[in-house]
């Protein structure tokens, strides 16, 4: 099966979700971003470097993620993945259109995308999350809009319960065709 999105703005529940599709027995795949971020800290930089370097470094470990992904038959969740991360550099660096299709064609994932919209009720900032509330719902937006430029579905999977929400992304995903 071809691994699977789950997406949304910061703070969205998307950790929390994955972490019960664990639990259930599924793979899933950590986000780069945050990892980049907290190791940074840890050396006393800043969180980010400049957002260049940071969405070529998010692509770069996403693309190694990828690979290095299980082939099963069973459902693969990627927290946001290199799709989003070839979004946030075509965003700084503009991709020509060949390279963005032949990028999007090597790594295929499943046409349909898990998207959790914001939820202010279960919105908090961390130590690697400092965006607010606001700039959180503006990041949703944007990455709505890349994943329909980029030809994908999305799923909006709604504010419900942990495990209410890891049952409806298994329904949504065993109605849809691959």
């Amino acid at each position: 099966m071809p691994p699977v999105i789950v997406t949304g703005g910061p703070g969205a529940g998307k950790t929390t979700l994955l972490a019960t599709l664990a639990d259930m027995g599924y793979i899933t795949v950590e986000e780069s971003a945050r990892a980049i971020i907290a190791e940074r800290m840890a050396r006393g930089e800043s969180r980010r470097p400049d957002l260049v370097t940071f969405a070529r470094e998010t692509l770069r470990r996403d693309i190694e993620k990828y690979l290095r992904h299980p082939r099963t038959p069973q459902w693969v969740f990627f927290d946001r993945g290199l799709v989003e991360a070839l979004g946030m550099l075509h965003e700084v660096s503009a991709l020509s259109d060949d390279e963005l299709q032949s990028t999007l064609a090597a790594y295929p994932f499943h046409p349909s995308v898990l998207i959790l919209p914001p939820w202010e009720a279960i919105y908090v900032t961390d130590a690697e999350r400092d965006q607010s509330f606001a700039e959180a719902v503006h990041v949703h937006a944007k990455v709505v809009a890349w994943y329909r430029s980029c030809g994908y579905e999305l799923h909006e999977v709604p504010c419900l319960p942990v495990p209410q929400r890891a049952e409806h992304v298994l329904r949504t995903l065993a109605a849809s065709t691959v």
